[in-house]
């Protein structure tokens, strides 16, 4: 592993010295428009379009905008996007939009937030790195049906990178110094070879010391950070055909996550009393590496017509280990002895896409579009003593799925003021689980093998159909109702696992985009009302003992959002809120936190009739309680954001201070709906920066959580995680 680091860092140094320049981080801005805010360009919708004339709800963000908006990676999004949640989980982030997402680590559900790099659909693992040399991201709310498709019944985010440029020799090289031993380094070149071709290279590589101390006996540095990003593309054209094809390597090491048992739960009374100390009484481990690549096809005719093909392959990876109850306690009960586990996880990932676009000059315009993705799910978790490291739970399922769908998306204009879109798409889906979960197992004896086999097909009609009122060039009003899919799926083992069904939302929405003196001021504004059936959750798979997913028969989520970017003169402001008025039905379901012992990434099944509790099953029913229903789970009520900042011309340069605030409101993560235990409480960050450019210098000082709040982002079964602590830094970068 370490020969692949020095080549990363190797390759990254060449790109720094290839550029002639000194090193920096984050590419500076180009200098804005003086007379007004510049345009918001999304292309989520396979087109390049203007925030402001499409109907969408809609957070989009430039590249040279993140660091002055404190965003560094996806977790960071939440503090710009209004009604977005993400959480830590563990192994992957909780992303959901409007209380809608990924609410389970099970390989069986699908996402309801769709995650795109380059057009590309990314799997949950493996998805948590530093963002450079970055185009623009857009996270669009909403269920996305037509264009996007099944993994979006919350919404979706697009993250693009900056693709090679025909003709130009350009690039940027940068450096991070900050708290925590933080030292980064990122760079991107862009070689023009020919009249047809360019090459684009840029490399990332960031360290930090952990913001933890492990006092226990393995002195572990849980969430230090070592991450290591190459990025090749190579951009051809000849005449009407474009070829562009990019290439990434991932490699993030982290020393495994830092957490601890929840308040009031069965090893809370061995929490460590002070911040930031753990510990630990086993070795922790997080290790992720991912390569990433993809093939896209363009071809316009002279008429403007576009068809498109992107191809994709992916294979990602995770090796973990963890003390499964964050503390020094040595777990043992009657069942098994326990305290440590190792997991393995592996993604790969096959996708293909074709599109036809229509030009967009007349009264008609059109998309017609295909998909297929193919997914491998292979997990490997075992439980063993931390004393003699002896095994007592295996877990080795493997999770085969694949979606297909077909969608087309039309819009035609009455008038110069009216429009109507509609757009449809057909998906299909199937799932098939095989391998098994041992219980017992030590190093002489396989143990008693619980099946995970199961399978699942389903299929849904998803789309949208809107009117667009443009009464001026400043102006669109429209509403629309859009329908949402997201596919059921197995809980192994079969035939005792329950399949669990599609979940479909009904969308409907109004919205109002309007720009003010002479375009200084622009606001996006909108209410909905979604009704949701089979709304799906995590719950106790009692047949398995994993975690599982179950239908509530109905859901409703409603609410308003609002946002605004200002410029006069030299200031500039922007700012967005979302209001989330959400409530599912109620259910039963085993409270996994009064089991004792209970390990939500894998323990025993329940019992058959007639036999008694052991060393290979257990009885739940005691533990099984009735809910009345409550709001949905990671949907905060209140979520906003504002941000200022001033130009202040200094010599042939200029001066700009910013300062951010962002409001995440409280938000249930569990449907027992304990105030105690399954409650991430508000919290409000605000971070600053200062920064001077001048021509391609820029030199910029930022803090991140500067009132230094302390707050749980996240919980996974009985333990929970914090945010980051306050953080200074500076930052040098240089463009050319």
């Amino acid at each position: 592993m370490k020969t692949i680091a020095h080549t990363k860092a190797l390759l990254l140094a060449a790109t720094a010295f290839a550029t002639g320049a000194t090193p920096a981080l984050a590419q500076t801005a180009p200098a804005k428009p003086s007379d007004g805010v510049e345009e918001i360009v999304v292309t989520a919708q396979r087109r390049a379009e203007n925030l402001q004339s499409v109907n969408i709800a809609a957070t989009a963000i430039s590249g040279d905008d993140l660091g002055e908006r404190a965003v560094v990676r996806q977790l960071d999004l939440q503090n710009i996007a209004p009604g977005l949640s993400i959480v830590k989980a563990g192994l992957t982030e909780a992303v959901n939009i409007r209380g809608i997402g990924l609410a389970s680590g099970s390989p069986n559900v699908s996402n309801g937030v769709a995650s795109y790099l380059d057009g590309v659909f990314q799997p949950p693992i493996v998805s948590t790195g530093s963002f450079y040399d970055i185009a623009g991201i857009e996270v669009l709310r909403g269920p996305q049906g037509t264009l996007v498709g099944s993994n979006s019944t919350g919404g979706a985010i697009f993250i693009n990178t900056n693709k090679p440029k025909l003709g130009k020799l350009e690039g940027a090289v940068n450096l991070e110094f900050g708290s925590y031993r933080h030292l980064g380094a990122n760079g991107a070149i862009n070689l023009p070879v020919g009249d047809n071709l360019a090459v684009r290279l840029s490399g990332l590589s960031t360290t930090r010391a952990s913001y933890y101390n492990d006092i226990g006996a393995f002195a572990n540095h849980p969430d230090r950070l070592s991450e290591q990003d190459i990025r090749g593309q190579i951009l051809w054209q000849s005449g009407n055909f474009t070829a562009h094809y990019k290439a990434e390597f991932i490699q993030r090491e982290t020393g495994g996550y830092a957490y601890q048992p929840i308040q009031t739960t069965g090893y809370s009374g061995s929490r460590e009393p002070i911040r930031y100390q753990l510990q630990y009484n086993t070795t922790t481990q997080n290790s992720e590496r991912a390569f990433i690549n993809n093939l896209e096809l363009r071809y316009e005719t002279d008429g403007g017509l576009i068809i498109r093909a992107l191809g994709a392959y992916q294979n990602k990876r995770i090796q973990n280990l963890y003390d499964t109850d964050g503390t020094s306690t040595f777990i043992s009960n009657a069942l098994a002895a326990r305290g440590g586990q190792s997991q393995f996880v592996r993604e790969r990932q096959t996708s293909g896409e074709i599109n036809i676009i229509s030009p967009t000059g007349g009264a008609f315009s059109y998309i017609l579009g295909g998909y297929y993705q193919h997914n491998i799910i292979n997990v490997r978790i075992f439980n063993f003593n931390t004393l003699t490291g002896t095994p007592s739970i295996w877990i080795e399922p493997d999770t085969d799925k694949t979606t297909t769908g077909l969608f087309a998306q039309a819009n035609y204009k009455l008038s110069d003021q009216f429009e109507i879109q509609a757009g449809v798409r057909y998906s299909w889906f199937s799932v098939v689980g095989s391998g098994n979960t041992y219980t017992g197992r030590t190093s002489t004896f396989i143990g008693n093998p619980s099946p995970q086999t199961g399978e699942h097909q389903d299929g849904a009609f998803s789309g949208k159909l809107a009117i667009n009122w443009t009464p001026n060039s400043d102006h669109l009003i429209y509403a629309f109702v859009a329908r949402g899919y997201k596919p059921g799926g197995t809980n192994p083992p079969e035939p005792v696992g329950l399949d669990f069904l599609p979940e479909i939302v009904t969308d409907y929405e109004i919205g109002w985009k309007g720009s003010f003196f002479d375009r200084h001021l622009k606001t996006q504004i909108g209410g909905f009302y979604n009704k949701y059936s089979n709304f799906q959750q995590q719950v106790l798979n009692t047949a398995s003992g994993r975690g599982g997913v179950a239908n509530i028969s109905a859901a409703t989520i409603k609410g308003i959002e609002a946002q605004f970017q200002a410029r006069f003169g030299g200031f500039s402001v922007d700012g967005g809120a979302s209001y989330v008025n959400s409530q599912l039905g109620a259910g039963a379901f085993v409270n996994t936190r009064l089991v004792p012992g209970f390990n939500a990434n894998g323990d025993l099944p329940q019992c058959a009739t007639g036999v008694a509790p052991g060393a290979t099953c257990r009885d739940y029913t005691p533990f099984i309680v009735q809910t009345t229903g409550g709001p949905a789970l990671y949907a905060p009520e209140w979520t906003w954001n504002i941000g200022a900042q001033y130009t202040i011309p200094v010599g042939e340069g200029r001066l700009t201070p910013r300062l951010n605030y962002s409001f995440v409101g409280a938000q249930f993560t569990n449907l027992l709906y304990s105030p105690v235990t399954d409650r991430l409480e508000s919290h409000g960050l605000v971070s600053g920066q200062i920064s001077y450019e001048s021509g391609s210098l820029r030199v910029e000082v930022y803090g991140t959580n500067l009132t230094n709040k302390y707050y749980v982002s996240g919980q996974n079964g009985n333990n929970e995680f914090y945010g980051a602590p306050r953080e200074f830094g500076i930052r040098l970068g240089y463009r050319y």
